[in-house]
This record gives structure tokens, C-alpha cells and sequence, in this order.
């Protein structure tokens, strides 16, 4: 009876070990790393959406200090059960996901994983070299920049998350640098006229900066080469101005913009013109994704503008809708300012970086199942944001500009 006993217990110190060992579940390691760019304040990850994530069987990695400049402390996200990693390189080395805002450096990629998975906010069509260097290294790239604007997808649109910030916040930078009030006032010493702000654009960051300068008071118009926004326009309580046309021009996919004929650029650069003239400030948000940005005031229609008056370039990120505008930098010309902040959303990084982190959880949630990456490649919401994937750019206008 002793000895059964004895071998009963020693079976129990053999097997179970390996018993264990056999059922042990490998968790993908998810990593959160501090971004590296000047002047970037958002982080991929806030400490709700790591729970979401470890919900999702995640093992999450947080590079000490990720969060600080949207105020979220080292302390925080250990409470949300991630873990935090002082060195840069480890962390990047032991990643089989990585979430960022802005694209990885050349450095940074050295230390990743062949064929781990990237998650970022970068546009890849003008970011040649990093789209390469992932490429080679078969990482599997999806941009936030790429997600397709489906109904399914719209929690996941970090473009339109981060445009309705800059749209509200540009509106603000305008007031704060202006020499007149937005409102009308009646006062003792007589009536002051409310401020003209012009909007060149209504997509998400125009109509929300239409609904910011009317809560101001100001006087507002808005221009957008899509009449279809005529409607959203006047419900904010803007004038809709627009070029007559009987065709679709401008009208793309997905409720974007698209490049215009000649003719009506023609007749859209004198409509601007004459409304740009009486206004006080001008906020221009026309962007095509992964293109140039339009031009819609060249150097002679910022001459045309009254001495005080400024224009909030939305699109300097990709070259800018005034022809004078310089990424990051604020200018004066013919005493027209000229603010080509690129980064608006950034001076707002804790609700920039609770929205951006919920776009991004919930797009790779979407993919993953059982604590394990599902690739369909038939789902095009993957497809659509995929841009580089075992070894090879699946993203045709990124192919081109490679090509060209």
C-alpha cells in the first residue's frame, strides 16, 4: 500500500509537469513604443485599450515612458496589466505586434522580428523608404491611413478621429491669433461685426471646424468641391458656396474628393478668390489621400487678403492648400499669418491619444482570434489597410510611386 502510494506520487512529479508544458498557451506579445519624433505627443495605447487587448489574449509590453507626454505614467498602465520595458531595443525585439502612431525609423526596424505585424499612422505612398525597409525585412504593414470608410470599419477611422481634433483645435489657434473678436457684440462703445471664417473643405475636420466657429460666433462660409456636403454644411449653420457643375467632378470613393478638371479649377480659384478677399481668417482642410494636396490659394489670393487676417493650412502635412505654406512653421506675408502647424491633433494628446488608441484597438481586435492574428486577406478591411506582407508591397498606388 506504501509503495502504490509512492509510485502514484512519483507519476503525479512526472507528468503533470509535462502535462502543463504541453498546455501552456504562447500569448503573442503586443508592444507599445515610445515615439521617437519631435513634437509627437500621442501614444498607440492608453490604459483602457491595453485591457481591451489582454482581453483579447495579449500579453502587453509598454515602453517606459510611452505615455508621458499624454500624461499617462508608467504606473498606469501596469495597473492595466501591461508590462513596462526600459530598453528600446528589447522591446522591439521581442514584439510580434507593434502599435505606433508615426512610422518606425530605419534603426527601428532593425530590431524587429522578421515577420511580425506593424500598426501605425503613417501615410506609405510618402514614406518610401520605411514601406521598403519593412518590406525587406517581411513585416507584415497595415497603415491606419488605409482603413476603407465602410460602416464596419467607421470605429476603426483614426483619419476621421483625428481630423475632427484638428478641425475644432485649428479654430481656436485662428481666434487666439487674430486681432478681433469671433462674435457680434453690442457694447457701449458701439457694435462690433462678427468675424468672416472661410472653410476650404468639409469633410470631417471642415465641418467640425464650421461647428467650433459658430459656437464662437463668427460668421461662417464653407466651399467643398463634393455637393452632396451642401446639406451638412447648412445644417452647422454655414453658407454653402459652390461652383455650378452638372458633372460628378471632384467626387471620389468613400466619400473623399478627387482631383478636378481644369475648367473647374479654373472657375474654383474665382469663387475663392472673391470670398477669400472679405475674409478674416481662411482654414483649409482639402486633402486626396496619399496625394499632394490640392493648391487653392496661390501667392496673389494671399495678397488679396486684409492686413491681420490668417490661414490655418490643415494640409501642410502633404505640401499645403496655400502655395506660400511651410510644414510646422508660421509665417508672415503681406501681413497675412500663415500657420502650417501639421500635427494639430498632437496639441491635444490625451483625448488625440484615447481616440487613436480605441481606432487601433478595435482594428486589431477585429483580426484577432483567440489570442492569435486571423490575416483573411478576402476581408477588406485587412486588405484594404494592408500595404506590405511577406516580403511583398500589396499596395498598388504605393507600388507606383516605387516604380516612379
Amino acid at each position: 500500500m506504501c509503495n502504490s502510494g509512492w509510485k502514484f506520487k512519483l507519476l503525479i512529479l512526472i507528468f503533470v509537469p509535462l502535462l502543463n508544458r504541453y498546455n501552456k498557451k504562447t500569448y503573442m506579445i503586443v508592444i507599445i513604443p515610445k515615439e521617437i519624433y519631435p513634437d509627437e505627443t500621442r501614444v498607440a495605447a492608453t490604459p483602457a485599450t491595453v485591457k481591451d487587448l489582454i482581453k483579447s489574449g495579449l500579453t502587453v509590453h509598454v515602453e517606459t515612458g510611452a505615455g508621458q507626454s499624454a500624461y499617462i505614467s508608467d504606473n498606469d498602465y501596469m495597473g492595466a496589466g501591461a508590462k513596462i520595458i526600459k530598453s528600446s531595443s528589447d522591446l522591439l525585439s521581442q514584439a510580434d505586434i507593434i502599435l505606433k502612431v508615426l512610422h518606425p525609423t530605419l534603426e527601428e526596424i532593425l530590431h524587429l522580428k522578421t515577420n511580425s505585424v506593424l500598426v501605425s499612422f503613417f501615410q506609405p505612398t510618402r514614406e518610401l523608404e520605411t514601406v521598403k525597409a519593412l518590406s525587406e525585412k517581411s513585416i507584415t504593414g497595415f497603415s491606419m491611413h488605409l482603413i476603407p470608410r465602410t460602416t464596419l470599419a467607421q470605429k476603426m477611422d483614426a483619419l476621421s478621429s483625428q481630423a475632427n481634433i484638428a478641425g475644432y483645435k485649428a479654430v481656436l489657434m485662428a481666434a487666439s491669433q487674430l486681432g478681433i473678436y469671433m462674435p457680434l457684440l453690442m457694447t457701449a462703445a458701439g457694435t462690433i461685426r462678427p468675424a468672416k471664417i472661410l472653410i476650404l473643405g468639409a469633410g470631417v475636420a471642415g465641418l467640425q471646424a464650421i461647428a467650433t466657429a459658430k459656437r464662437l460666433g463668427a460668421q461662417v462660409e464653407a466651399f467643398d468641391v463634393r455637393p452632396i456636403v451642401k446639406e451638412q454644411v447648412e445644417s452647422l449653420g454655414a453658407k454653402f458656396i459652390e461652383v455650378e457643375s452638372s458633372s460628378d467632378d471632384g467626387v471620389g470613393e468613400g466619400g473623399y474628393a478627387k482631383e478636378t478638371s481644369d475648367d473647374y479649377k479654373q472657375r474654383q480659384q474665382e469663387l475663392i478668390h472673391e470670398h477669400i478677399s472679405k475674409s478674416d481668417a481662411v482654414i483649409t482642410t482639402a486633402l486626396i489621400p496619399g496625394r499632394p494636396a490640392p493648391l487653392l490659394i496661390p501667392t496673389s489670393m494671399v495678397e488679396a487678403m486684409k492686413p491681420g487676417s490668417i490661414i490655418m493650412d490643415l494640409a501642410a502635412e502633404n505640401g499645403g492648400n496655400c502655395e506660400l505654406t511651410q510644414k510646422d512653421k508660421v509665417i508672415q506675408h503681406n501681413q497675412v499669418t500663415i500657420d502650417g502647424t501639421s500635427n494639430i491633433p498632437g496639441t491635444m494628446p490625451v483625448h488625440a491619444s484615447e481616440l487613436y488608441s480605441k481606432n487601433i484597438t478595435a482594428f486589431l481586435t477585429y483580426m484577432v482570434k483567440d489570442g492569435s492574428l486571423n490575416l483573411d486577406l478576402e476581408d477588406e478591411i485587412i486588405s484594404g489597410s494592408l500595404f506590405t506582407h511577406k516580403g511583398e508591397i500589396t499596395h498598388v498606388p504605393t507600388q507606383e510611386a516605387l516604380n516612379a
